[in-house]
């Protein structure tokens, strides 16, 4: 069954990071129904909570899975957005969690300590970073859920960071909603618009750049009382 499947993920994949997410996750849904879920679920679970795989794409992913919705035709027989929307989020907070936990495991075994034995943890960093989350923690958690790449690491750091695991739960949680109820949205809202079709990739850009407005503000204003 999953070598059958197999050369039709691969198809996605090129599809998705070539800015055609929308027709990639209309040809899968074709192809496999519901089978969908489960590879969309994988790829949210692998972005987040694995510290090798930042460059899969969460963003333009959910975005492309809102607008398969709203679009007529066979994927939105089969792509319910309610249950999308528990599916990934609760991939999402699983990711974190495995991620943040695989930090703070690494951080009990001390300085000098590697991950895949690529990253290794050093005193200083360890003492940084606990200050730092002790500091930003909160926003931090939030505000990185929307930003590529830094959302893989967030998670990893605040567990090397020893963040309190309540602390960390919480906005995880917050956070987590966030992202995928809002790229969700946006998906659902404006993926029927032939624009936003034809120039997927500039408009999942755009969504970035405008969610991180409040972090850019905020380091501005940081630096003018400096």
């Amino acid at each position: 069954m999953l070598l059958d499947i197999f050369p039709d993920i691969l198809t996605f994949f090129k599809e998705i990071f070539s800015g055609k997410g929308i027709e990639a996750i209309q040809h899968f849904v074709t192809a496999h129904g519901v089978f969908i879920y489960v590879l969309l679920c994988i790829i949210v679970f692998c972005e987040t909570g694995l510290v090798v795989t930042p460059f899969l794409p969460g963003d333009s992913l959910l975005f492309a899975a809102g607008a398969v919705v709203a679009i007529a035709g066979p994927a939105t027989e089969t792509l319910n957005l309610p249950l999308l929307g528990l599916l990934l989020f609760a991939s999402a907070i699983a990711g974190d969690n495995v991620n943040y936990f695989l930090g703070k495991f690494l951080a009990k075994k001390g300085e000098n300590a590697k991950l895949f034995g690529l990253f290794t943890i050093r005193k200083d960093y360890l003492d940084k970073t606990h200050k730092f989350y002790e500091k930003y923690g909160g926003q931090t958690i939030i505000m990185a859920r929307f930003v590529p790449i830094v959302r893989t690491f967030a998670p990893f750091v605040a567990g090397v960071g020893k963040m309190e695991y309540r602390k960390y739960i919480g906005f995880c949680l917050i956070g987590g909603f966030l992202w995928v109820a809002s790229m969700l949205a946006c998906g659902y809202l404006f993926g029927q618009i032939e624009f936003v079709q034809k120039h997927f990739e500039m408009v999942v850009i755009g969504i970035i750049g405008f969610s991180l407005l409040p972090v850019t503000i905020g380091i501005l204003r940081a630096r003018s009382k400096k």
